[in-house]
């Protein structure tokens, strides 16, 4: 049983969603669409954004999936897109601050284990370069970033406790479906907004499920 998983069939872990067969079922964490959204919202908040970072590994499927539908949005409402690689903290510091030299620039970070490690040192590049940054989990946003947009992950492990107690009573794994997110979580951190100089459109606030002052 897995939970807040990303991309289970290109990483092997399943045969598909419908019938992931072996021994092996769960939650996803993301689906690749997502991208298209991370790129709404940073243009929503910071709508003099004309170039995004997108920091993401391009070894795993999921950086490759992300980028994929990034890029399909991107000239719709003119953005150019530059992929980061995010597996090494010195190069990612330079790579950030050689983009960050040209103005209305800003970040998207994806939800891989990458970023997830660097979590700190992402979250003070964007600030120290003064870019509006969009990130996959609530936790980037209390840590300092500026919003985040991602899936509620409690409400997996709630739904995941199903799926324990049907494979406990003799159903096997392989038979359930592996199920996508259903609730989502747009989380914004009013300190940053006003630190990078922005001002958080009221129809943003209003869908927001928490705001940190």
């Amino acid at each position: 049983m897995f939970v807040n998983v990303t991309d289970p069939v290109g990483r092997g872990y399943i045969a598909s969603l419908a019938q992931p067969l072996g021994n092996a079922t769960g939650f996803t964490s993301f689906e690749f669409g997502m991208g298209g959204k991370w790129l709404e919202v940073i243009k929503e908040i910071a709508p003099r954004v004309t170039r995004a970072a997108v920091l993401r590994d391009p070894v795993i499927t999921a950086g490759i999936g992300y980028l994929a539908a990034i890029h399909a949005l991107a000239p719709s409402i003119g953005v150019q897109v530059t992929p980061i690689d995010v597996r090494d903290t010195s190069d990612l510091a330079r790579a950030v601050a050689a983009f960050a030299r040209t103005p209305n620039g800003g970040l998207i970070v994806t939800a891989d284990p990458a970023a997830i490690a660097h979590r700190e040192a992402i979250i003070t590049l964007a600030a120290r370069h003064r870019l509006p940054a969009v990130y996959p989990y609530r936790h980037f946003v209390a840590d300092g970033g500026l919003m985040s947009y991602g899936i509620e992950s409690a409400d997996q492990f709630r739904r995941a406790a199903g799926y324990v107690d049907r494979i406990l009573r003799g159903e096997k794994p392989g038979d359930l479906p592996v199920q996508q997110p259903t609730k989502y979580e747009l989380v914004i951190n009013l300190k940053t907004a006003r630190a990078l100089g922005l001002e958080v459109p009221d129809t943003l606030l209003s869908t927001a499920d928490e705001v940190i002052e």
